[in-house]
């Protein structure tokens, strides 16, 4: 993830909202992590408030900027690395990728994203499938993905989602599949 510690794409302006917190808590949290940040810059001597990923997993990417000299690496960076993804990619017709939901959270640096980036370096269509389709998730298209599927036959709960994904994740997979025949012919 790379989101700042405080501010319009910081921690608590992100990921408030999706943990429960209403506008005024988000405020309050928001000041309260500024405030941690001051004290941090004021006794340590380090700036964490505005360090892409400082916000990532509710600020403890800045915590380990302040109190261990660590440093941040996006984690898809790393597997990508790890994997020798792009390799993979380069030589692929169509990439597929996906996560339980998606959204304008996921330009943040979540999976998706990152491979969304690679396969748009290598000029290859990305498909990717989802949970859920949220908020914003236009923005994704501007990022490379050429394709966004949310994979829920009906609505109902989360549980009865996970229940029945195998089911939901081939379905959606066969209607990919039956697209790109039609569009190769």
């Amino acid at each position: 993830m790379t989101n700042p510690l405080t501010g319009p794409t910081g921690a608590s302006r992100v990921f408030g909202p999706q943990k429960g917190a209403d506008p005024e808590m988000v405020e309050q949290l928001d000041d309260n992590l500024k405030h941690y940040a001051a004290l941090i810059r004021q006794d340590l001597g380090v700036d964490i408030e505005l360090i892409p990923g400082a916000g990532a997993a509710g600020g403890l990417g800045a915590g380990l900027l302040a109190f261990t000299n660590a440093s941040l690496r996006p984690g898809i960076d790393i597997v990508i690395d790890v994997t020798g993804l792009e390799e993979h990619i380069k030589a692929a017709d169509y990439v597929f990728t996906g996560e339980g939901g998606m959204d304008f959270q996921t330009k943040f640096g979540k999976a998706p994203y990152g491979i969304s980036k690679l396969a748009q370096k290598h000029q290859k269509p990305v498909f990717a499938c989802a949970g859920y389709i949220g908020e914003k998730v236009d923005v994704l298209y501007d990022e490379g993905m050429t394709a966004i599927f949310g994979i829920l036959s009906k609505t109902g709960s989360l549980e009865e989602a996970l229940k029945q994904g195998k089911e939901n994740i081939e379905r959606t997979a066969e209607n990919i599949a039956r697209v790109l025949l039609v569009a190769n012919q």
